[in-house]
């Protein structure tokens, strides 16, 4: 039996693509749009997933002819990038780069829709904090649904460039798989480019909701979590400093523990913050000094540049699978799991490792952030500590963390009995 969430979020994934019948009505088909039974609505779902699956695969879906959506998110690599590039080249000539490193597309099917202000429910904690901005898909939320967010590399001139979707629809309509279309969404779904469009990111959205690829749950710390492993003294000591909120307090954002209904937990909270991260020099956007990603109020994203207590955040993302990456942060400026960690631990007490230096020696903390936005830093532990403090955190206890967060990647295979 799926665990409770994954349940969940198959009925919701069920009762978002009824609406995909809406589309069969143009051509007649014999699908029927109301009083579907739940097994026609499992069957139609398992189509768009095939379809999908395809569409996620097919590198001439782009301009180039060389970029799948699966070339930057690869499966092997938990759907994220499978290189430490800071951000990955496309374009039509493949030679142009975008200004954030790729995020995983693993762990998402819960990822509430963003809001300015969220307020914990009664199952989690106190209803009354508002816990600022929160949710949406992609390093600063602002998209809320899968099928939106495959409009962006589909359109983004460094990325898959087409000019629009009408050139995406007649790059299906000339695959192999477009029979697949017309049985799932009737003869004639091609007539309509915009219904065929979207046909096509429904598909995508419907393959993305795929459990057994996306959200499958088989770490180790899963394992653990259901009796059906041991953590290693390393492994448990980097549990307790990860939870520790004098130590690591990666937990406060990263929950770890189930949720009160026995859902596995998903690691992030979903908010967005401002960390600081040191800027990247080998993203090709940075050689301009005057250019800075804003995150939450720009430049990619546009309804909330007004907000200058914005400025600096990006989501939290899952730890699911972190060991995976080769980079880290939305610059994908480190690329270890241990300076990632180390960085937190060390910010404020040791900036000198981190940070480059001025011309006057003196260290550029926050160099990536211009200094109006600096109060909107995150300063809760561990990044309550000042200059030539004692780091909250060990070097073995670094170690530790990295070693509990390898228990994160899926695929293990518990020892036989």
């Amino acid at each position: 039996m799926l665990p409770a969430m994954m349940r969940g979020t198959a009925l919701l994934l069920i009762g978002g693509l009824v609406g995909a019948f809406a589309l069969v009505s143009i051509s007649q088909a014999p699908v029927r749009a109301a009083g579907l039974s739940r097994a026609e609505v499992y069957r139609h779902v398992e189509q768009l997933r095939a379809i999908g699956r395809k569409l996620f695969f097919d590198k001439t879906l782009s301009a180039s002819g060389k970029l799948a959506c699966a070339s930057c998110h690869d499966p092997a690599h938990a759907y994220g990038p499978p290189n430490g590039i800071p951000v990955q080249p496309g374009g039509r000539d493949m030679h142009q780069f975008g200004t954030r490193a790729v995020p995983s597309l693993t762990y998402l099917q819960v990822d509430p829709q963003f809001t300015e202000h969220y307020y914990e429910d009664d199952d989690e904690g106190d209803p009354s904090v508002d816990n600022g901005p929160t949710g949406g898909l992609t390093w600063d939320g602002r998209i809320d649904r899968a099928r939106d967010q495959a409009r962006l590399p589909l359109l983004s001139s460094y990325e898959m460039a087409n000019p629009d979707l009408g050139a995406v629809t007649a790059a299906v309509q000339r695959s192999a798989y477009a029979d697949d279309l017309r049985r799932a969404f009737g003869d004639r779904i091609f007539d309509d480019p915009a219904h065929a469009a979207e046909a096509i990111l429904e598909s995508l959205e419907a393959y993305e909701q795929s459990a057994s690829e996306f959200f499958p749950y088989t770490s180790k710390y899963d394992a653990y979590l259901a009796g059906r492993a041991v953590l290693t003294p390393e492994e448990a000591r980097g549990l307790v400093a990860f939870n520790d909120p004098k130590k690591g307090n990666c937990a406060h954002c990263h929950m770890s523990a189930p949720a009160l209904d026995g859902t596995p937990p998903q690691f992030t909270d979903y908010g967005l913050a401002a960390v600081g991260v040191p800027r990247n020099p080998t993203i090709p956007a940075n050689a301009d000094p005057t250019f800075f990603d804003l995150g939450l109020c720009g430049p990619l994203r546009t309804d909330l540049r007004d907000h200058p207590e914005y400025c600096g955040m990006f989501k939290a993302p899952s730890l699911r699978n972190v060991a995976l990456r080769q980079s880290f942060f939305h610059n994908a400026v480190f690329h270890t799991l241990r300076e990632a960690v180390a960085f937190y631990a060390e910010r404020d007490t040791n900036p000198e490792k981190w940070y480059p230096r001025n011309a006057d020696g003196t260290v550029a903390k926050f160099d990536d952030l211009p200094e109006q936005y600096w109060a909107n830093i995150n300063i809760e532990p561990p990044f309550d500590r000042h200059l030539g403090d004692k780091p909250a955190l060990t070097g073995q206890e670094i170690d530790d963390i990295v070693a509990f967060l390898h228990t994160l990647t899926d695929g293990y295979k518990p020892a036989a009995p």
